[in-house]
């Protein structure tokens, strides 16, 4: 087969059926090759910036994600949203249709590049962003593919590939290869007996769980760990939902010093933190007020596990987790249970306000649903949700950029067409990217979209010096209108009432259509936990770097870093020749 089908079927193994981006004239090879796979979908979007978050949504979903662009225009378009899915561990590839050969090989000034041309400098613009890149060529093209997807399995981070015209019409070998990897025996043992011999010496034993056990797909593995462990659990807000919150061993989301104590405690008191896929984020981490020390503490990762300050590479988290399980001993915790979730909602009555939006949401949320919450304010309304069973929740709390929710539902919608999807977001993030609502009909996808119209960045305005700054104003629009604009069957709503919200909340139940519902507040109303973290960021901005630098950097000082397959001399000898090299 040629190399656009190639990469296309290899991509489809992986679980890739719908392909996000536009068209240009220098990747129409391989969107043939899409088209004429039985087994995939050409998802074409209303720009390239849009396709890399409606990618990123449905890798976060389905597990893989792929977005195609054009040369140097495209896929500078989309570079963004690739570099969200780097910084949280999202696996989307970047496949770029490239000029001709002959035309790369003589630098001819053609058309997406420059007057003196620079033919490998937008591959160059991605490798700070991107696990692996190949721009492929006559030689090379089957062994780079190969090369290229066997990392993008492994770390599960976003790949580059860059394709010429000719190239992607060029005849490869289809022979199979396998892209999957495994832990390595030795150093998998070593782990697993330093883990249990930590958490055998300790008393007060904690787990954290965080959005890294999704990316590596480990829920399952978590689960049962933390079950036949006993050890009391936690997580940041990027692992929402990992545990049942009713688990009797769970200590509720960890907020900091913000909400609920429990957590708190439990981590100012542990003697054994097992850290399972954290992320250490501001936002993620509540402002970096961490009661322990990361290094000191054991931290498995989806490749990799830090014990005491030394990383063991070549281990699956998936291996560890179940390593742990299998050996084990249960032991029963005491914890203080916490109360989670919000109270049932009083009797709708006056104006909308974020005391009553997400009590209410908390409601409307049902099994198996999948939400999609923006940044901003947004995420800490939600975050305190008790959610039902098997309900995920994706937001992209580290990287943080606007306008990926609205992109992303479509491609969570696509990866997962059975579940209810529920968008909520703000307003200034919707008009970024809001256009692909029409897509969303175009495709007969129906989620429940939820738009928070509090006129303007009220994020920003709670950061700004005064609230009242005309930077944070932003153009006003009618949203329910604008989503009749599309052609497709869509409900759509707009109200300002207590009572107007709830009625709107149940007509989506009777719907079989894409429900769209404004909501307007005022511009400062937000969630208690809002007005509380971002005081405590704008004051304690010094305190908190200085805390988190000792965090990441004391114990690096604290804990020799010794290689334990050598003993303490032949170290030492080791250690001398180096230095004096």
């Amino acid at each position: 087969m040629n190399t656009a089908e190639y990469l296309i079927k290899k991509l489809e193994e992986l679980g890739i059926n719908d392909f996000f981006g536009l068209p240009g004239d220098y990747n129409f090879n391989i969107l043939y090759a899409v088209e004429n796979n039985p087994n995939t979908n050409w998802i074409g979007c209303t720009n390239e910036l849009n396709a890399g978050y409606a990618a990123d949504g449905y890798a976060r979903q389905r597990g893989f994600g792929a977005v195609i662009t054009t040369y140097g225009v495209g896929e500078l378009s989309a570079i963004n949203a690739i570099a969200g899915s780097y910084a949280e561990n999202v696996p989307v590839i970047t496949i770029v249709g490239a000029p001709a050969t002959k035309c790369i090989e003589n630098k001819t000034p053609v058309h997406h590049n420059f007057y003196e041309p620079k033919p490998f400098a937008f591959e160059e613009a991605h490798k700070p962003v991107v696990a692996a890149t190949a721009f492929l060529n006559r030689d090379n093209a089957k062994l780079e593919i190969d090369r290229v997807l066997k990392v993008f399995v492994k770390e599960r981070k976003p790949v580059y590939i860059a394709i010429p015209l000719d190239i992607a019409v060029t005849e490869i070998s289809d022979r199979s290869v396998d892209y999957s990897w495994t832990s390595d025996k030795d150093t998998l043992d070593t782990v697993i007996n330093k883990i249990l011999e930590k958490i055998e010496k300790s008393e007060k034993p904690v787990i954290l769980g965080d959005s890294l056990i999704k990316r590596f797909d480990c829920r399952l593995e978590f689960r049962e760990f933390v079950e036949k462990s006993g050890i009391p659990v936690t997580n940041f807000l990027m692992g929402n939902n990992l545990i049942d919150s009713d688990y009797e061993k769970y200590l509720g989301m960890y907020y900091s010093k913000f909400r609920n104590p429990a957590a708190q405690e439990a981590l100012e008191g542990t003697d054994c933190l097992i850290a399972v896929g954290a992320i250490y984020g501001d936002l993620n981490s509540f402002g970096f007020n961490l009661p322990y020390k990361i290094n000191s503490q054991i931290a498995i990762y989806g490749t990799y596990t830090c014990i005491n300050n030394i990383k063991y590479e070549n281990v699956k988290m998936q291996d560890v987790l179940e390593g742990l399980s299998s050996k084990i001993e249960h032991r029963d915790y005491e914890i203080k249970k916490p109360d989670t979730g919000y109270k049932k909602t009083a009797e709708p009555q006056g104006k909308l306000t974020s005391e009553y939006i997400y009590p209410r949401l908390q409601e409307f949320v049902k099994d198996n649903d999948i939400l999609v919450v923006e940044t901003g304010i947004v995420p800490h309304g939600m975050c305190q949700i008790k959610f039902p069973k098997n309900v995920e929740m994706h937001t992209q709390t580290l990287w943080g950029s606007i306008g990926w929710a609205t992109p992303a539902t479509l491609g969570i919608c696509l990866a997962n067409p059975k579940s209810r999807v529920i968008l909520v977001t703000g307003e200034g993030s919707h008009q970024l990217t809001a256009m692909e609502i029409g897509n969303m009909l175009r495709r007969g996808i129906k989620p429940v979209i939820i738009v928070l119209n509090n006129g303007g960045y009220t994020i920003e305005r709670v950061l700004s010096n005064d609230p009242d700054d005309k930077f944070n104003d932003i153009m006003q629009m009618n949203y329910s209108k604008f989503a009749r604009v599309f052609e497709g069957e869509v409900w759509a709503t707009r109200v300002t009432t207590e009572d107007d919200f709830d009625k709107a909340l149940k007509v989506t139940q009777i719907m079989n259509k894409l429900c769209y519902i404004e909501i307007c507040t005022d511009k400062m109303d937000m969630p208690k936990l809002t007005e509380d973290v971002f005081s405590s960021v704008k004051t304690d901005a010094d305190k908190n770097s200085k805390t988190v630098q000792e965090n990441y950097c004391e114990t690096k000082k604290e804990t020799p870093k010794l290689d334990d397959n050598l003993n303490f001399e032949t170290h030492v000898h080791k250690s001398l020749k180096e230095l004096g090299e």
